[in-house]
């Protein structure tokens, strides 16, 4: 192995997991390969140490790979997912949590290689610098958000985003390409934004500063932050905040460009 990945596979049938460490441990991408039979144990390690992939089962005793991915997401560094499975009517539920990739039993190796590709993009993605950050810090790791779209991989700039919306454990990155869903807590993606540009104006809603055109009321006198891409609603209690976060933001930008009625 000369590569660079630490993968985590996981399945409850010793053959089926050494094979699929043979193959991975095979593989130029990897480095390092850690075989669970126990998701629990899994679960464990994945809270306790980093690996850039798990690859997973579907049909697990006592926790399934698809609960098992689905809990990924709360993770400060959550890896990436890959589905082996001898089952193909769990791809839709694959792909909507987030996996990668949703590969069938036997594994072949060409397909092993093309989820091995996309999973290295993912991870060199996570990584991109900025113009004011290094790779590995937290203005490079989400400059790029890489999002899952019907096996496609499309990569998301933090600079097209004009807001966030969640929905449960995931969000929707709301750009003029899109609405592009990941698999993510709101809180993590705001942990990592704040410091650039977008503040939290709503439990389940971030925006970004630059793209807010102005503040108006909304049909219930609830105020909204009014974007290109349609209004955000603002709580009360971060009203002043984001008003604060527009005035300091206008006087850093060029008067002719700004565009906000704050009254």
């Amino acid at each position: 192995m000369t590569g660079t990945l630490r993968v985590l596979a996981v399945d409850d049938v010793r053959p089926a997991l050494d094979e699929l460490r043979r193959l991975l441990n095979e593989a130029s991408e990897v480095d390092e390969v850690v075989g669970v039979e126990d998701p629990r144990e899994a679960l464990r390690l994945l809270r306790g140490e980093r690996f850039d992939a798990v690859f997973l089962d579907i049909s697990m005793p006592g926790l399934g790979g698809v609960e098992l991915g689905s809990s990924l997401a709360g993770l400060d560094a959550p890896p990436v997912v890959v589905f082996v499975t001898a089952y193909d009517g769990y791809a839709v539920t694959a792909y909507d949590i987030g996996a990668v990739d949703y590969l069938l039993k036997p594994v072949r190796a060409e397909r092993l290689a093309a989820a091995l590709g996309k999973v290295t993009k993912m991870v060199a993605a996570s990584a991109l610098p900025t113009s004011t950050g290094t790779a590995g810090n937290s203005s490079g790791a989400m400059a790029v958000v890489p999002v899952e779209e019907a096996g496609r991989t499309r990569y998301v700039r933090r600079s097209e985003v004009r807001f966030v919306s969640a929905d449960g454990d995931y969000v929707r990155l709301h750009a003029p390409s899109g609405a592009h869903v990941v698999r993510m807590p709101i809180s993590r993606l705001e942990e990592h934004w704040q410091g650039h540009g977008f503040v939290r104006v709503h439990r389940s809603f971030l925006v970004a500063l630059h793209a807010v055109r102005e503040l108006r009321s909304d049909s219930t006198g609830g105020l909204v932050a009014h974007t290109e891409l349609g209004d955000v609603p603002v709580s009360r209690r971060h009203a002043r905040e984001l008003r604060e976060s527009l005035l300091r933001y206008a006087r850093s930008t060029e008067p002719e460009q700004v565009r906000w009625g704050l009254r």
